[in-house]
């Protein structure tokens, strides 16, 4: 069986949007993955803070390496984000993500969006299905 490092680079070396965001690994284990990026001029919406859309996008990579690390592929089924901060350009934003559920075929995260001084800034949840195809 791999270990949670091997699926993960398995996934990211594939994985042409989570580079181009600039998301770096700074942890992954059993149903666990810690993300980190840096946001960049390009990634700010009309109101001169960063697009909901990449909070989410980080947060869901980190979703998706958490949730394949046990062996098994697994997809999202559902996904939700609370928006509780503004994020600007340069702030280095860190997302880490926690099982909560871990089922046969559906398994539960949690994942906490911060900035590098540990402001919460969103709060996402996942909900994945485990197919019954190993990582090999």
């Amino acid at each position: 069986m791999l270990s949670p490092n091997d699926i993960f680079h398995r996934m990211f070396d594939k994985d042409a949007f989570s580079k181009w965001m600039g998301m770096e690994l700074v942890s992954v284990g059993p149903g666990t993955c810690t993300l980190r990026m840096q946001v960049r001029q390009e990634m700010l919406n009309g109101f001169g803070v960063a697009h909901g859309g990449i909070t989410f996008s980080l947060a869901d990579s980190a979703f998706a390496f958490a949730c394949n690390s046990h062996g098994r592929h697994a997809v999202s089924i559902h996904c939700t984000i609370e928006h509780v901060a503004p994020v600007r350009e340069g702030d280095v934003l860190t997302a880490t993500a926690t099982e909560e559920n871990l089922g046969n075929s559906i398994s539960n995260y949690a994942i906490r969006i911060t900035r590098a001084d540990e402001t919460p800034v969103a709060f996402f949840r996942g909900v994945a299905y485990r197919k019954k195809t190993a990582w090999t």
